[in-house]
């Protein structure tokens, strides 16, 4: 892995999942739905201290230190229809863009790979719907064609994830400098997943480690903040101005199994 530049000050990447009501207490993976009121707030908070929400391909130069400026990145794991209907509305209020990271296989379906788990179904965008989030000034990425865990495969199913996957979204959506980022389902990577991503071309790939980005390596290991239901406004700027994030997780790249 190339040396890393550092950054000006830490960027936090806020981690996303579903903007929604919340799901019926005992739901499994409740966490991870944000209400639209409490998703208002956290934009609000940043907002009013002067910083800017940007997409991944907005926030890379500031990653390579390139452009310097009070900025942090909004990315959505799987591409819910929520985050077209309940997201959208507010990051348009303050200018924000973001990248939403979308299972290729499964647009205008739900979260079948929650199936089993008790985890109630939630819509998935359509393309027309994702063409939507494009044209409102929003950005996706990929997040393999069945949100993969990459890890349970041989590289050459990996590498069918990671490539194939932005080739149908390339031709299913357009999107001016095609889709350049990239999300490791689950967190699970290897040496391999991460070869597959480099391979593939793509500029940037997100962990689920903690953390805010404090140097630039390859790009494509990029931890992120955990934002969940119970995730306050200030306990959001504690997470993105203070180290909380990054003494909770971004330790965890040098331990990971590469």
């Amino acid at each position: 892995m190339a040396p890393q530049q550092k950054t000006s000050r830490p960027i936090p990447i806020l981690m996303y999942h579903q903007v929604d009501v919340e799901p019926p207490k005992g739901s499994p993976m409740r966490g991870l739905v944000v209400s639209p009121k409490a998703f208002s707030r956290h934009m609000w908070a940043l907002h009013a201290l002067g910083y800017r929400g940007l997409s991944m391909t907005d926030l890379e130069p500031y990653l390579r230190g390139e452009k310097q400026g009070r900025v942090f990145g909004i990315t959505f794991d799987d591409g819910y229809s929520n985050n077209l209907h309940c997201a959208l509305p507010v990051l348009k209020r303050y200018g924000f863009t973001s990248t939403c990271y979308v299972v290729a296989d499964l647009l205008g379906q739900y979260n079948r790979w929650d199936d089993g788990r008790g985890v109630p179904h939630a819509a998935l965008m359509t393309a027309q719907e994702l063409q939507q989030w494009v044209d409102a000034g929003q950005e996706v990425g990929s997040h393999t064609l069945s949100h993969a865990f990459l890890t349970d495969l041989d590289a050459d199913q990996q590498w069918a994830e990671i490539s194939q996957s932005r080739q149908q979204l390339e031709s299913c959506i357009r999107q001016p400098q095609g889709v350049q980022h990239f999300c490791y389902p689950y967190g699970a990577l290897n040496q391999v997943s991460v070869d597959c991503v480099q391979k593939a071309a793509y500029a940037t790939a997100t962990t689920t480690v903690r953390g805010r980005v404090t140097g630039w390596g390859n790009g494509l290991l990029l931890p992120r903040v955990l934002v969940s239901r119970t995730t306050t406004w200030m306990q959001l700027l504690i997470k993105c101005l203070t180290r909380y994030e990054d003494r909770r997780g971004i330790d965890r790249l040098a331990g990971q199994a590469l």
